[in-house]
């Protein structure tokens, strides 16, 4: 499941450098893109939820902490 979410949020986010870490049902991402340049720390993690919605829906991913930045930061 790691490296499916890692390729799920790779290809979202063209540019990214993705960090991913899975404990059981939780997930720590740390994810830096150009992507994010313009956004809010809320809109830059809904767009990863946006990414991995149906993991969190059927119940694979639990507990997600996200740790989405640009590099201009």
């Amino acid at each position: 499941m790691q490296e499916e979410i890692r390729t799920l949020l790779a290809g979202a986010f063209s540019d990214a450098d993705v960090d991913l870490t899975l404990d059981g049902n939780r997930a720590l991402i740390e994810i830096v893109s150009s992507h994010f340049d313009d956004m809010s720390r809320v809109q830059r993690q809904q767009a990863v939820y946006a990414v991995i919605a149906d993991y969190i829906a059927d119940g694979r991913l639990h507990a997600v902490t996200i740790k989405a930045t640009s590099p201009k930061a």
